[in-house]
């Protein structure tokens, strides 16, 4: 009887010591979560999109050579205000103000003159008439070379018009060219071994590919 009493009491003192506290649990919901999450792997298009978007080049503004044109025709000057190219606005004003003008003196003069020289042929006063030397034939020799000049004044001013057209397309057209970015020219100092001197300035022309 001893013996199943120390056999229970054995058994009894081993399954009391073998249990667990419920305190002593951990819990892994209680853990805090790791707050980086881990890095998704990327597919191959979206790598291949990254390359592609790194490697991409640069936005180049355009300008559209017909506008600008189209702007110089309309008014002289209005074409470079478009390119940006401020500096080159009292340049075109300038000289179309100045061909017009003399073409207006010129055109004055010769009516001036005209006006006399008929007069003249007809017998009848005139602004310069009892001025020494002033006769028909120095009035038509007066008449025609303001004439003369009057249109010369005017194809000159024609023709700048039309430059200052040109000038502005032109422009436009190379706008582009001048703002790509893998085209620049720019001043360098150039090494020269053959000469007295060992460096000069220059301008480098590079273009990359």
């Amino acid at each position: 009887m001893k013996k199943i009493i120390s056999i229970f009491l054995f058994f009894s003192f081993c399954l009391a010591f073998s249990q667990v506290n419920p305190n002593d649990t951990i819990r892994v919901e209680n853990h805090p979560k790791d707050s980086i999450p881990a890095a998704k792997p990327m597919s191959e298009a979206q790598v291949l999109g990254d390359i592609e978007q790194k490697n991409a080049p640069a936005k180049i503004t355009k300008l559209s050579p017909a506008k600008a044109g189209l702007y110089s025709a309309v008014l002289p000057g209005l074409g470079q205000y478009y390119n940006k190219k401020y500096w080159k606005i009292p340049l075109v004003w300038g000289a179309v103000g100045t061909g017009v003008g003399i073409a207006l003196w010129n055109d004055k003069q010769y009516k001036r003159y005209r006006n006399a020289f008929v007069a003249e042929l007809n017998g009848l006063p005139h602004e310069f008439s009892g001025i020494n030397g002033i006769d028909k034939t120095v009035l038509g020799n007066a008449q025609d070379r303001s004439k003369r000049q009057r249109d010369y004044a005017i194809g000159i001013s024609g023709l700048i018009y039309i430059l200052n057209i040109v000038d502005a397309v032109v422009d436009a057209h190379l706008y582009e060219g001048r703002h790509d970015p893998d085209l620049a020219l720019t001043p360098t100092v150039i090494s020269d071994q053959f000469s007295n001197y060992q460096s000069k300035a220059g301008l480098s022309l590079s273009f990359r590919f």
